[in-house]
Formats: structure tokens, sequence, C-alpha cells
């Protein structure tokens, strides 16, 4: 049931503007384990179905559970929001460098780590000045299996935003309303490109993760703290800012403490 309900935290990171569900898991340490198991699914497949089954389960409920949720958060309390993912991400960053440590620490790893921050960095500049490319038509069934391509490039690949990408190139509500409102016809095609993009990522990332820990975990640690700033909504002094700092200091403390907790 915990598992459950991580897959639903990580399908709820899938969606929402400015997280990764790539980042959700590996806030929960299970990152790893779920790409090896994806990218190993046919080695042994009673094995990695059996433990994949919650986290996929709970990752569709998220899914389809939250993209309406979501929709109203964003509206209505956009900034609370905001604060609460910041506080929850960055609780979980002394457990994530001891793990990404615990085969030992180069300073060349600090490279990699800059190198991807700026990459997110980069990704968010972008967003703020990419003028929409996607007419206002239906889209065609090619790039309906684009954007599922998208949305699983930002699943596993953690603290690249899908969601940012997809409002680069102004189908977000598109892909959101598709979800929302179960539409089979549009949701089979992005489904098709995130299960090929999903299968493809996953097996690399093993093998990553198999040959060059360090680097490949330092990478990921970069992409996830870049993943901060676009997530980040700024601060002013009123009212719904200073209440919103103490929702991040709440996060804060709530994760650090769950983090601490699961190492036991």
């Amino acid at each position: 049931m915990l598992n459950f309900f991580k897959g639903v935290a990580i399908g709820v990171g899938a969606i929402a503007p400015g997280v990764s569900g790539g980042a959700i898991a590996v806030i929960f340490g299970i990152y790893e384990k779920i790409t090896y198991a994806i990218g190993n699914i046919f080695r042994n497949f009673k094995k990695n179905l059996s433990y994949l089954m919650p986290y996929g389960s709970g990752a569709i409920i998220g899914v389809l559970v939250f993209s309406n949720v979501f929709k109203y958060l964003f509206i209505h309390y956009n900034v609370e929001v905001r604060y609460l993912f910041v506080g929850l991400m960055l609780g979980t960053f002394p457990s994530l460098f001891r793990t990404a440590n615990k085969k030992g620490f180069r300073k060349a790893y600090l490279i990699l780590f800059c190198m991807t921050f700026f990459i997110t960095g980069l990704l968010f500049f972008l967003e703020n000045r990419v003028i929409d490319k996607v007419p206002d038509s239906d889209p065609s069934v090619f790039q309906l299996i684009l954007y599922g391509i998208i949305v699983g490039a930002g699943t596993i690949i953690p603290g690249v935003s899908s969601s940012a990408i997809l409002i680069y190139l102004g189908s977000y509500e598109i892909v959101l309303d598709a979800l929302a409102s179960l539409n089979i016809p549009m949701l089979l095609p992005v489904g098709t490109g995130f299960i090929l993009c999903f299968l493809l990522l996953s097996k690399a990332i093993s093998i990553l993760f198999k040959k060059v820990y360090g680097f490949t975990y330092y990478g990921i640690l970069g992409f996830v703290a870049g993943s901060i700033i676009p997530i980040f909504p700024g601060f002013a002094l009123d009212l719904k800012h200073i209440a919103s700092l103490f929702i991040l200091l709440i996060g804060l403390w709530a994760s650090y403490y769950l983090s601490k907790f699961e190492k036991k």
C-alpha cells in the first residue's frame, strides 16, 4: 500500500507543471530499482512485474485523479502548492547525497551535477520565452505520439518536467484535458509514445547506474536541484507568501523526517 501511494505521487509529479515524476522517485529512494526493473522487464518478468505493479497502478490513479485536482489547485492556490513542493524537495537532499556517495565520491561528479543543473535552468529560461508553436487545431496522431514521448522522457529523467516542455509547445492543456476527460482516441497514441520512450530510457539509465553509478546519480541530482528553479514562484512581503513560507518549512521538516525514518 505504501508503494501504491508512492506511485500516486510519481503520477502527480508527471502531470504537475514544473515537477518531474522521476524527481519524485529519486526523493523516495526508489528511482534506481524502478528503472532497473523496467529496463530488464523480460529478464525476470514475474518478479519485475510484481515489483512494478503497485507503483504503476498508483501512478495511473495519480494521473487520472489529480489531472482535475491540479487544474483547480494551480488556479486557486498556485503559490502555496509550489512552496510546499520546494519544501518537500529540499528536505530530502541530505538523504539523496548520502545515497549518491554510497560507492565513494569524486570531485569530477560535481562537474556533471553543475551541467545538468544548468540544463534545467536553461529549460526554465526558454519556457518563459518560447512562443507556442502548435496551432489550436486538433493535433495529429504523430503529434500525440510525440507528446507521449515527451511525457515519458519527463517521467524517467528526474528534474526534467514534461509539463514544462508541453507548455513550450502549447500542448499542455490538450494532454491534461484528454487525461481529465478520459479521451481514449487521444490517449492511445499518447500512451504508445510514452511506453516506447519509457522502456528505452529505463534500459539506458539502468546500464549507466551499473557502469558509472556516481556520475549517473550526480547528473540526476543536478536535474532534481535545478527543477526547484521553475517551481519556486518568488517571494513578496504579503500574507500569502509569509504563510506559504511556513508551508515550505513544514514540507521541508516532513520530508527530512520521513527520509530518516525510511532509512531506519
